[in-house]
């Protein structure tokens, strides 16, 4: 007869067995949930190219964010944020604003004007990647207070590696009237004022915008001529998961 305690001993490995396979499941479990890639994170590069024959862009504003910011709304009447950047290619108080939301993601800026036919690149990165929208602004500096856009565009459905292509029009701020006049552009056209916070355009909404008409097409106080007008789209975006 085997002694005692050797009986006892294996009886008790028996017992002990189906716990610790269940507590090596359950490590590897946590192993594998610690380290596999948080989709949430995802990171998006930006790119967009001036299709305009004569208008630069301003330095971009983008911004990341979730459903329920919006830069500007269609048909309602521009922030202050907004009038600055459409007058006068401010983008700091737009960022500003939407740091502020708590729709905000992320957010980044172009470091120099986008010249015709040339293009710049951002990236910005978020934290709820099936949450988040991107809205991206530019100034079309030789007007009053045109501008480029793409307002709240959906990034989720986007997978690694995919992109995505929108062509964008050019909005008007509805901030100033668009008179071409010498001493009220910007822009290389005429190196005038930018934003002025009083608002004499009587529109005094946002809304797509029907073009410069230039001193050669019968605007006789215009300081522009037929190179800086443009037709819609003025600019495509390029919209592409990294990571």
């Amino acid at each position: 007869m085997k002694p005692v305690h050797h009986l006892t001993t294996r009886r008790h490995y028996r017992l002990l067995l189906p716990v610790m396979l269940s507590a090596l499941t359950l490590a590897a479990c946590h192993h594998d949930k610690k380290d596999a890639p948080n989709t949430e994170n995802r990171t998006f590069k930006i790119s967009i190219t001036n299709l305009t024959a004569n208008q630069p862009l301003s330095p971009l504003a983008a911004i990341a964010h979730t459903h329920g910011y919006h830069a500007f709304m269609d048909g309602q009447a521009a922030s202050s944020a907004l009038e600055k950047l459409a007058e006068g290619g401010d983008h700091q108080p737009l960022i500003i604003q939407a740091k502020a939301d708590s729709h905000y993601l992320d957010s980044r800026t172009g470091t120099a004007p986008i010249a015709p036919g040339a293009s710049d690149s951002l990236e910005v990165s978020v934290t709820h990647g099936s949450k988040a929208y991107l809205s991206l602004l530019s100034m079309l500096v030789n007007t009053n207070d045109g501008f480029t856009a793409a307002n709240s565009y959906h990034l989720a459905d986007l997978a690694l590696h995919q992109s995505r292509t929108l062509m964008l029009p050019a909005w008007d701020a509805g901030t100033e009237a668009n008179t071409e006049a010498a001493g009220t552009l910007p822009g290389p056209a005429d190196l005038g004022e930018g934003y002025n916070a009083t608002r004499d355009d009587t529109v005094n909404q946002v809304g797509i915008h029907r073009g410069v008409i230039s001193a050669d097409d019968g605007l006789a106080s215009s300081v522009l001529n037929g190179s800086h007008r443009f037709d819609n789209p003025v600019a495509r975006l390029t919209i592409t998961r990294i990571d």
